[in-house]
């Protein structure tokens, strides 16, 4: 399954820069069909594709560093 058979928003451009938490609840709230994981810069994550995940990539402040897509 792809990005574009996802249903509803799929990537957050705007939230690189805005504290995790609070992306990830923006995430949640545009698109309620999928769970957004805060993740430290670094981690090892799961690379298979599922359109009910957004992993929300953190610095150590805390901040978004990479566009959240779904994934």
């Amino acid at each position: 399954m792809s990005d574009n058979e996802c249903q509803g928003k799929n990537s957050w451009p705007e939230l690189v820069g805005v504290e995790g938490k609070v992306a990830a609840a923006t995430i949640e709230r545009e698109n309620p069909l999928v769970k957004a994981n805060i993740v430290p810069e670094g981690s090892v994550v799961i690379q298979d594709f599922r359109c009910d995940r957004v992993w929300v990539w953190v610095d150590k402040n805390g901040i978004v560093k990479q566009v959240p897509t779904i994934g």
